[in-house]
């Protein structure tokens, strides 16, 4: 069975990335991946958002995403839906410039307040982040581009060993049967001086 590649994190103009919904989900075809999720930010959609997200190809599935506020920590937690499945991903704790303590702290907070956490990023907008791929993190661990500009594109993934759909995929992220891949340079982008958090507005 041939790995599919995907990207599990990424924003539309329906929040605040700066492609509209069917041109991030080209960009990406185009690329050659297997699978999208995308995940515009809770506080900015809009009320039909969940049906305005196109279904899937035969070129490439698409998952209906969100991510999410969590407010007492000010911690954004990624959710992915299949047809059954529900991913949950603490998103980006290198942006917050928090411990890896504090990290398996925020992943117990989240999930004692109902969103179980079942993986967590090691990048920035697809730059690799080794501080947070440690032993002591052992729940999954992802790459992601967190797109929001068109430079995002392409510069992280997942290669998962999972059939072609949707809840395969998001059962193959929570067992760790997966592989993350970068584009040249993503690993080596901080050494540069490289503009991590070049995100958005």
């Amino acid at each position: 069975m041939p790995l599919l590649r995907g990207n599990l994190h990424a924003h539309t103009t329906f929040s605040d990335g700066r492609r509209p919904i069917r041109e991030v989900i080209a960009r990406y075809r185009d690329l050659g991946y297997d699978f999208l999720a995308i995940t515009d930010h809770d506080d900015r959609i809009h009320d039909d958002y969940w049906f305005d997200i196109p279904a899937g190809d035969e070129r490439m599935l698409v998952l209906p995403g969100i991510e999410i506020n969590y407010r007492p920590l000010s911690q954004h937690v990624g959710k992915v839906t299949g047809d059954r499945e529900t991913l949950h991903v603490l998103n980006h704790p290198a942006r917050y410039g928090i411990s890896v303590a504090e990290t398996l702290r925020r992943v117990r907070v989240i999930t004692q307040a109902g969103l179980a956490i079942d993986a967590v990023e090691i990048t920035d907008t697809g730059v690799y982040q080794p501080d947070y791929d440690v032993e002591e993190i052992t729940l999954p661990k992802i790459a992601t581009d967190d797109s929001h500009r068109d430079p995002h594109f392409g510069r992280a993934w997942v290669e998962v060993n999972a059939p072609r759909t949707l809840d395969g995929i998001i059962k193959a992220i929570k067992a760790g049967d997966f592989r993350v891949g970068f584009a040249a340079g993503a690993r080596a982008a901080e050494a540069r001086g490289f503009d991590l958090f070049d995100y958005g507005d």
